[in-house]
């Protein structure tokens, strides 16, 4: 049974009267307020009656990522000393890859800044367990924006502080090449965020916060970051996180830094900022040439490569991540926290139709199954004929009324998005018999394809009906009571439990959370063995 819609204020009612009366019978605590002071500034936020909840917007975490800062470690926390800011305004958001220009929208190279949303009476002392929200966007666009706190904090039944995070996209955050891996830093996008999540250790009791109980949380390429920062540095999270979230977790192309494709297209940019023929001191040209020129040079790059969505994203870099998720997960080379983690029916629908090159567009009149490999190709670039065929045999034609697309539709999402979920869900279990959790999002209404399930979160479609807000309202409780206890459970809805040896190898229950009932179910044996073989092709496929 799906928990029914409630009144909009009721949930934030209920928390605000719980802390009213704890604050004012049994603790002289102080509130943190409306301004926190740390060491290197004071900041000032907005505070909302009608939301319940102050808005500490645009703090920065790090000095800017500019000239010798480029391509290295984020230096967190700031150096210098920021006096009083005004903190209710977002700071900019990182450059975006496909724009090609810097000051649209806020689309700035010194970018590192957070967001910090505390119920409106948190006291100083609460230690509210703490969220961490890192955007997605395919590691080139996206920003922490689009991530509005005030229906998330409304639906838990306990108080959490939700916080996000900007980090470096595009080339600024994932070039590779041995000249970056010698003198700075590879995969500084991911290295933003852990350097946000020290931030959090360091700062977060400050805002009310407790620094132990950290949940990371992402969709897309954001799961595909906390997926990340599970395996990164062998699976050491250096206590900065007790557990882990991740709607459709990106599986994305993982060469070595120093490989023929990452090196191509390191030379590629280099030529495009002006900075070909530099030898030694390319890196230093690049250092040294202004943002507009790398932007620009940035979205050519993607030009060059049409049949390739997402050109920059991480890479193996042999310091921080040095093994392939699928490897890692596999050898059990992961933080031991719980995880949440799940996927939507659709994750592969519309992508291949967004392709400009013709030979990778299946919705092309004259399409064919090379149309089909050649996207495959175009996302995993070492991918080999002889692999495609096989997994042609596990997509017959025919079973997708003989429709090109829908056959690539239900390949690329469940080798990218949906298979990966039960890969993390399994592993947790297996390997370290970690609280474990897996869903899988079905709306036939509103729809279920990629970031569909977003709306659950940060804003609902205006088509949803009853039973669509009831089973958001209730996606919401179960997401938050992750945080707040570690067991997600919705009021009416089913138990959540997760109570076999492993999820992938013996096909494991999910949650499907279905509009029409939540549900437990099982994986099918046929998903199993078409997720076995997109994983047994890793050693190919470089994921």
């Amino acid at each position: 049974m799906i928990l029914p819609a409630l009144r909009p204020g009721f949930l934030l009612s209920l928390l605000s009267f719980d802390h009213f009366t704890r604050s004012k019978s049994f603790s002289a605590a102080p509130l943190v307020g409306n301004s926190v002071t740390l060491d290197y500034g004071t900041f000032n936020g907005l505070r909302n009656e009608s939301t319940g909840i102050i808005y500490f917007r645009g703090i920065r975490f790090a000095d800017p990522p500019l000239g010798d800062l480029r391509w290295k470690a984020p230096v967190v926390p700031p150096t210098k000393h920021l006096g009083v800011v005004d903190a209710t305004h977002f700071g900019d958001i990182c450059m975006q890859t496909t724009t090609g220009n810097v000051g649209s929208h806020g689309n700035s190279e010194d970018c590192l800044f957070g967001n910090v949303y505390i119920p409106i009476d948190t006291q100083v002392n609460d230690k509210l367990p703490v969220l961490v929200w890192f955007h997605g966007g395919g590691f080139q666009t996206g920003s922490s924006h689009g991530a509005p706190p005030e229906l998330i904090m409304r639906s838990s039944a306990k108080p959490f502080i939700f916080i996000s995070f900007e980090y470096r996209l595009g080339p600024f955050g994932f070039l590779g090449g041995a000249d970056i891996k010698e003198k700075g830093g590879l995969n500084a996008g991911l290295l933003d965020q852990r350097g946000a999540l020290r931030w959090v250790q360091r700062y977060i009791s400050l805002f009310g916060g407790d620094k132990s109980q950290v949940t990371i949380w992402g969709q897309s390429a954001g799961a595909g970051s906390t997926m990340f920062q599970l395996i990164a540095n062998g699976g050491d999270n250096e206590g900065l996180f007790h557990a882990a979230m991740g709607d459709s977790p990106s599986l994305s192309f993982c060469p070595p830094f120093d490989g023929p494709y990452i090196t191509g297209i390191y030379q590629q940019f280099a030529g495009l900022a002006g900075c070909d023929n530099q030898g030694a001191y390319t890196l230093e040209c690049l250092r040294s040439a202004p943002a507009e020129k790398l932007a620009l040079a940035a979205k050519q790059v993607l030009l060059a490569r049409p049949t390739t969505l997402f050109v920059f994203s991480p890479i193996l870099d042999g310091d921080f991540i040095t093994e392939r998720p699928v490897e890692a997960f596999k050898s059990g080379n992961f933080a031991r926290v719980p995880v949440l983690f799940g996927s939507n029916s659709d994750e592969g629908s519309g992508w291949s139709a967004g392709i400009t090159d013709p030979s990778a567009n299946t919705s092309m009149p004259n399409a064919t199954e090379d149309t089909v490999f050649n996207f495959l190709r175009g996302q995993y670039a070492t991918l080999g004929h002889a692999s495609f065929d096989d997994a042609v045999n596990l997509y017959p034609l025919k079973e997708y009324s003989n429709s090109l697309s829908l056959q690539l539709r239900q390949m690329y999402g469940e080798c990218r998005y949906i298979c990966t979920a039960p890969m993390i869900t399994g592993a947790a279990i297996a390997e370290s018999n970690m609280a474990s959790f897996q869903y899988h999002y079905d709306n036939p209404h509103l729809g279920s394809f990629h970031s569909a399930e977003l709306g659950a979160f940060f804003g609902p479609s205006p088509n949803a009906k009853a039973n669509d807000l009831a089973l958001l309202e209730a996606m919401r409780q179960y997401w938050t009571s992750f945080v707040t206890t570690g067991q997600p459970s919705a009021k009416n809805g089913v138990a959540w439990k997760v109570d076999i040896p492993t999820l992938e190898a013996a096909g494991g229950p999910y949650v499907l959370l279905h509009p029409g009932g939540i549900v437990i179910k099982e994986m099918s044996a046929d998903l199993t063995a078409r997720c076995s073989f997109w994983h047994n092709l890793s050693p190919e496929l470089l994921v």
